[in-house]
């Protein structure tokens, strides 16, 4: 509920009316009806870090993946965000995939080294309990249960457009909102604007 808290605050702050629904389920056995959509309301989807622990037709007939997007164009929303990891964990042979895994979680723990000190508990938690799983099920794990199958921006493009979506940019105060946020936070963070998206690097690592 913490996301939920937040955004309430921020209504209250704008005086905007504003309600927050949990719903507790996983993308493949998403319903409509647990979304607790009302009538003529502005829909907004942000996909953050999800899509690619959904299974896709490498790893199922049923391929969710495309199903879950196509669930969501059918209700017209006005607006849709990815938010992935840059790198091809899916279809790749696993000698690729162990050097682009290496490569990424390489920039992922120097990131953290430099933001916030070793002993610091939600380091340590985001250590262990999320990026060491992560590893482990990249390289460690096949078929169905490997499910961290990350896909490359290409790819991302062209499901979303086989699911009847058109790509928009980035508008330059959100690029630059994002670009001033992250320069407070730490300046070894580098974001570059490409291909009608915003790529967040660490240092001279894409």
């Amino acid at each position: 509920m913490f996301v939920g808290e937040r955004l309430s605050r921020l209504a209250r702050l704008f005086k905007v009316p504003f309600q927050f629904h949990a719903a507790v389920v996983s993308g493949t056995e998403i319903q409509l009806e647990s979304l607790g959509i009302h009538a003529g309301e502005a829909l907004a989807v942000n996909f953050a870090f999800m899509l690619h622990q959904t299974p896709d037709e490498s790893v199922s007939t049923q391929n969710h993946r495309d199903g879950l997007l196509r669930f969501f164009k059918r209700l017209s929303p006005r607006v849709v965000t990815l938010v992935e990891q840059e790198s091809n964990t899916n279809t790749a042979a696993f000698f690729p995939r162990f050097l682009e895994t290496t490569d990424y979680y390489t920039a992922m723990f120097e990131s953290i080294d430099a933001t916030l000190p070793r002993e610091h508990k939600d380091r340590i938690n985001v250590e262990q309990h999320c990026l060491a799983r992560d590893v482990v099920n990249i390289i460690a794990c096949e078929g169905t249960e490997r499910v961290e199958r990350h896909e490359l921006l290409g790819k991302w493009k062209s499901r979303f457009k086989m699911a009847g979506f058109t790509p928009y940019p980035l508008s330059s105060l959100v690029n630059g909102t994002i670009k001033n946020l992250l320069n407070k936070y730490c300046d070894k963070y580098k974001p570059e604007e490409r291909e009608e998206a915003l790529y967040l690097g660490w240092m001279n690592i894409d």
